[in-house]
């Protein structure tokens, strides 16, 4: 069992469906330097996450030009958390957990393991993630979840598990990697943006249950 986290929301009819489908933690995008019909401004990021009740983490996601930026949106967007990509240091996290107060999450590509080290203990979880060129997320493809499963392992920060994740395979993700969370964007939608709300319920439904295999 693991936590879920629907990302990449838009609409407010698609926020309350993963709240009802009972998600731990929901996501917005916002100011990233990648062309996705899934990013919002930061108006609309602070309109959306203002309609996310107690219990559930309201997530700013973000690939920002520096801590500064990050600082600012976090208090424009009013966020739980802040999910960042791209590059940064840890002194430069550090600064962004003292200035916001909020809990900071960076997403770290599956294929460097040794980046995901060296922020254990830095960041309050680790989003491993199959990215691109740029660091971003959002790739809709998989990576080896036995490898991730052994990072996490070693690790002392919680694992968030991401990439390619959908319905159908998250439930064998889960038993193969056992993370901490998983995280959804790509494999729960309709098309531009739109999450598939049967989609989400059954994300969150299999996330959640034991899979057994003879």
């Amino acid at each position: 069992m693991a936590r879920t986290k629907i990302c990449g929301l838009t609409r407010g009819v698609d926020l309350e469906a993963a709240i009802d489908a009972g998600a731990d933690a929901v996501g917005v995008i916002s100011e990233v330097p990648v062309d996705t019909h899934r990013e919002v401004d930061p108006a609309t990021a602070a309109e959306l996450l203002a309609e996310v009740p107690p219990f559930v983490t309201a997530t700013l996601v973000t690939m920002p030009d520096s801590a500064e930026r990050a600082v600012e949106l976090v208090r424009t967007v009013g966020p739980d958390a802040i999910q960042l990509h791209g590059e940064w240091t840890p002194d430069e996290l550090g600064y962004i957990r003292a200035e916001t107060e909020r809990k900071v999450l960076l997403a770290v590509d599956a294929d460097d393991p040794a980046r995901a080290e060296e922020f254990d203990g830095v960041a309050d979880a680790l989003v491993i993630d199959s990215t691109d060129e740029s660091g971003a997320g959002g790739t809709g493809e998989t990576h080896e979840w036995e490898a991730t499963g052994a990072l996490a392992a070693r690790l002392t920060t919680p694992v968030v598990l991401a990439g390619g994740l959908t319905a159908e395979n998250v439930a064998e993700a889960v038993r193969v990697a056992e993370p901490f969370a998983v995280d959804v964007a790509s494999g729960v939608e309709l098309a531009d943006g739109r999450k598939d709300h049967n989609a989400v319920a059954r994300f969150v439904a299999n996330a959640d249950r034991e899979v057994e295999f003879a």
